[in-house]
């Protein structure tokens, strides 16, 4: 299997600027994208731009771009309309889910089993992937911007690793989810996964290798960074807490259904409790399809994973 990826020729850590600057690249990125209708417009909080200019190091252009991709996406793909009913299959063997519990940065926590898989659908997959990003954001607080993901890797072998499916998810996440990732626990991987680890690893900013945790259980010293991000009362008795309750599909199934309210309720306005987007855009729309390919501001043209996100 050959990898098709560019090495990351930038050691250096996130540019860091002064709060003026940043609202002024916020300013220029909103000339850039121009009016969009009302649910893109809500989607576009400095918040989210501020996420896109992160991921493209505050490159206007080059995040600009980025983002319109994303708007696209979101105006075809239509995320936000995903409910639960359509993807409860996806669901049952509890191969992704948003835990009831937050780590103690009040993250949101997104556990992950890759031996659980139950489908060969790679577009009812992806689809399920991207409804649990809708959720897991939708229940971040006011003051979060990125989640946490508990990979557990029990049961885990080659033969679980589908090549189009990985690749389609890395694309989804890293271009449409940029700057949404806190940590991933990468909870007793097999012993395979660590060479593999170190082939990937120079591909990727410092600060996206960085947020990946190698933990096992029977390392004490890796077992601290779960003692330091949880509580260890409330956390899966997998991943070494002392909650044995395990995931329950129907408990699961109700929360969703719960959720899928409030997401209606956030994309309609109807949610007074939510974090406000800054006030919106005229709604007259804008042409998406306007991104030039050919242009400096390629998205990828520095051929880097950025600290989007981290892939397994």
């Amino acid at each position: 299997m050959s990898v098709d990826l560019k090495k990351s020729s930038s050691n250096s850590s996130e540019k860091s600027l002064p709060y003026e600057e940043q609202q002024a690249k916020i300013t220029e990125m909103r000339k850039f994208i121009g009016p969009l209708p009302e649910k893109l417009a809500i989607y576009c909080s400095d918040a989210a731009i501020t996420r896109y200019l992160r991921a493209r190091n505050w490159n206007v252009k080059k995040a600009s771009k980025m983002l319109k991709e994303t708007l696209k996406w979101r105006a075809e793909y239509k995320p936000e309309e995903i409910h639960w009913e359509e993807v409860a299959h996806e669901a049952e063997t509890g191969k992704i889910y948003i835990s009831n519990y937050i780590d103690k940065h009040g993250r949101t926590v997104l556990v992950m089993r890759p031996s659980c898989q139950n489908s060969k659908s790679t577009k009812g997959q992806i689809r399920y992937l991207v409804y649990c990003m809708e959720n897991a954001i939708l229940n971040l607080p006011a003051d979060q911007e990125q989640m946490v993901w508990l990979i557990d890797f029990n049961g885990f072998n080659l033969s679980h690793i589908s090549v189009k499916v990985t690749r389609e998810t890395a694309h989804v996440l890293q271009e449409h989810y940029p700057e949404r990732l806190g940590v991933a626990i990468l909870y007793n991987p097999p012993k395979f996964f660590e060479p593999f680890w170190t082939l990937v690893k120079p591909f990727l900013e410092p600060k996206t290798q960085n947020k990946v945790k190698f933990v096992y259980s029977v390392d004490l010293n890796t077992k601290k960074i779960m003692e330091d991000l949880f509580d260890m009362e409330k956390l899966e008795s997998a991943f070494g807490g002392n909650d044995y309750s395990g995931f329950n599909i129907n408990k699961y199934a109700e929360r969703m259904r719960e959720d899928d309210k409030r997401i209606h309720a956030f994309w309609t306005r109807g949610n007074a409790q939510s974090t406000a987007p800054p006030e919106p855009m005229p709604t007259s729309t804008v042409d998406l399809n306007s991104v030039d390919p050919n242009s400096d501001s390629n998205a990828s043209d520095n051929g880097k994973v950025d600290g989007s996100s981290s892939h397994v």
